[in-house]
């Protein structure tokens, strides 16, 4: 009896025990199985000049993290009208990485942003390169860089052409465009194909050159200023005819690549563009004798200056999980302080840093032409963030329609203000909603 007792206490031990090595090897193989999960990570990267950097940047980083695997599909060009954003946010499969350009766009997108106020890059970032993208004392994005834009002329053909100083007044640019047409070199490379060349970067040179264009905008807004009785803006359209008489043929169906390799090939001595196409010309033609010019739209000594700014911000979709989150926010800190991180800030991207952990030396010409123009304080404001919502397309638009010959002098200026008027009302008609 005893004995038979003792073979069923025996037995439940044992029991027992083979219970709780399967309990415990589940465990095991269910956090084993957790572990290998891959993090899947989506980015949305408007940098089209870098999208084979960026891509061996993201291999680096997934080699150094095994459990992450990141997906990224880069939109520029004309193609970057934020339709494919807004429709994937609408449907809740948003992009756990994309851009906000800061401004007014914070608040629209700001249910969409995480807060970023407590990751360690914050401290490096300089400060007014912050201020754009805060709201509430809170910071939504991670500065990408900074940059600017004006001509970028070829020096080489400048001297061929003869041309010995650099043109910072609209007269000497148009003298300059003669020498080189003489010299039977084509004097801009313009692809207007891209309306955002002309209602964004172009028009926006009419807004900085204002004495307030912060005052000037709030004026448009509520009807004190008019914009076809301002004459920035009827400066601005004598420069657009320069460039089209002296430009390239077939302007409206040359688009941002083709103008680019118009410019890196030679074939044509200026180009409106910023640093960020350094890339591009070093891969088309590499140690290429380069340089920048401002854009200027008449002959005052303001013209000297060219627009530099934050491009754009990396921000986190707050409506992803917290372990992308968690991920994606690991990854943009180490874009910006790890050894190969910033390696292909400088070295591949050639960004200028809006970082003070950052060396920014041999960014290329482009950029140590910018740096000058920015530390010597000669830099006009990106104004285009504060324009009423749709108001940036109507102007290219109806700038490619007098490119066209469809509409004239006086009707582009009617155009530029109905367009400020329609968008506006909207604007203020609607809540706010990702734009």
């Amino acid at each position: 009896m005893t004995k038979w007792i003792v073979n069923i206490l025996l037995a439940g031990v044992v029991s027992m025990s083979l219970s709780g090595c399967q309990t415990n090897t589940e465990t095991l193989a269910k956090e084993k199985e957790l572990k290998n999960q891959k993090i899947k990570l989506s980015i949305r990267n408007p940098k089209v000049e870098i999208s084979m950097q960026f891509e061996q940047m993201v291999a680096a980083y997934e080699k150094e993290n095994p459990n992450v695997d990141i997906t990224v599909h880069t939109v520029g060009g004309a193609s970057d009208d934020l339709a494919d954003l807004k429709a994937q946010i609408a449907a809740g499969n948003g992009p756990d990485i994309f851009t906000n350009n800061g401004y007014d766009n914070v608040k629209r997108w700001n249910q969409y942003l995480e807060d970023l106020s407590d990751q360690p890059w914050v401290d490096h970032a300089y400060k007014d390169a912050l201020a754009p993208i805060m709201m509430d004392k809170r910071i939504y994005g991670m500065p990408v860089n900074l940059e600017g834009y004006g001509f970028i002329y070829n020096k080489d053909l400048f001297k061929k052409a003869g041309i010995h100083k650099e043109p910072k007044t609209l007269t000497e640019l148009e003298e300059a465009a003669k020498k080189l047409q003489q010299a039977d070199i084509t004097p801009f490379a313009n692809g207007y194909y891209e309306e955002w060349k002309l209602g964004v970067h172009l028009l926006n040179i009419a807004f900085a050159q204002q004495k307030d264009p912060s005052a000037f905008i709030k004026k448009l807004n509520n009807g004190t200023e008019k914009i076809n009785h301002n004459q920035k803006f009827q400066d601005i359209i004598r420069l657009l005819n320069t460039t089209i008489k002296y430009g390239n043929d077939n302007p409206l169906t040359t688009d941002y690549n083709t103008e680019v390799q118009l410019f890196a090939t030679g074939n044509a001595a200026m180009i409106q563009q910023g640093n960020w196409i350094q890339p591009m010309i070093d891969q088309l033609s590499p140690n290429m004798n380069i340089g920048f010019l401002p854009i200027p739209i008449n002959d005052d000594a303001k013209n000297d200056a060219l627009v530099v700014s934050v491009s754009n911000y990396w921000v986190v979709n707050r409506q992803t999980t917290d372990a992308k989150k968690k991920e994606a926010k690991k990854f943009l800190n180490w874009m910006v302080s790890s050894k190969q991180g910033k390696t292909f800030m400088t070295k591949q991207f050639k960004f200028m840093p809006a970082f003070d952990n950052i060396e920014s030396d041999n960014l290329g010409p482009l950029a140590e032409n910018l740096s000058l123009y920015y530390k010597k304080g000669k830099k006009l404001d990106s104004n285009w963030s504060s324009f009423p919502d749709g108001a940036r397309e109507e102007f290219g638009l109806a700038m490619q329609s007098y490119i066209a010959k469809r509409i004239n002098h006086d009707q582009l200026l009617q155009e530029f203000q109905k367009s400020w008027e329609k968008a506006s009302k909207q604007s203020s008609n609607s809540p706010h909603h990702p734009n």
